[in-house]
């Protein structure tokens, strides 16, 4: 039986730091936030939900979904023409679709992610794909791995999860699989290290890494 491997998308398969980053500031200043919010201050947060995000740039609570929904709308005009493929990453699918069974687990909205990989003409590769909206509980709690698998008949093969931050780790070991971390995103290896040892440069090296050992 073929093993399973699920992508993360941002600094894993994608970089859409520009078109996060463009949304992010649009949506502050369309809701009136005075206060300046530093492009790193925001990328530190990527990988975890948006409602997480402007919640760890101050944003009230009660306001959070307004600004969601704001940058939603205004993300997906512009994700295609401001998100790459990292290089490499449409090998490393390629390749991994010669031997493994394939899905994607990301915290972005699920909608606008198939847009993206369809634009990219690499979603046919994928069984699954596994959206913020599709769970209750985002990375890093299990439940977006475990959706994964149920859509793809409860596998009993070898499963692993390739992710550039500690969310997809940490994910990973909750939910019992393996993972290879990758320093292509943002999370480096400093901080990879404290979960795991399994570290590779980017998605292809981590795609090779699992083919050998099947």
């Amino acid at each position: 039986m073929k093993p399973i491997i699920l992508f993360d998308l941002d600094g894993t398969l994608i970089d859409s730091t520009e078109a996060i980053l463009e949304s992010f500031h649009h949506t502050l200043k369309t809701h009136g936030l005075q206060q300046s919010i530093s492009d790193e201050m925001i990328t530190s947060q990527i990988g975890h939900t948006l409602e997480t995000m402007f919640a760890e740039v101050g944003i009230d609570s009660e306001r959070i979904d307004m600004h969601v929904s704001t940058y939603k709308l205004y993300y997906r005009e512009i994700s295609r023409q401001k998100t790459l493929l990292l290089p490499g990453a449409a090998q490393a699918v390629r390749e991994a679709s010669m031997f493994a069974r394939l899905g994607i687990v990301t915290t972005k909205t699920g909608l606008y992610s198939r847009e993206l990989m369809e634009h990219f003409e690499l979603m046919h590769y994928f069984e699954t794909l596994i959206g913020r909206e599709h769970v209750e509980n985002a990375k890093p709690h299990p439940e977006p791995i475990f959706k994964a698998l149920e859509q793809m008949g409860n596998p009993s093969s070898h499963v692993w999860m390739i992710g550039d931050t500690l969310l997809d780790i940490e994910a990973s070991n909750r939910a019992g699989i393996k993972c290879v971390a990758v320093t292509s995103g943002y999370d480096n290896a400093e901080q990879l290290l404290t979960l795991t040892d399994i570290i590779k440069s980017d998605a292809l090296e981590a795609v090779r890494y699992i083919a050998q050992r099947g």
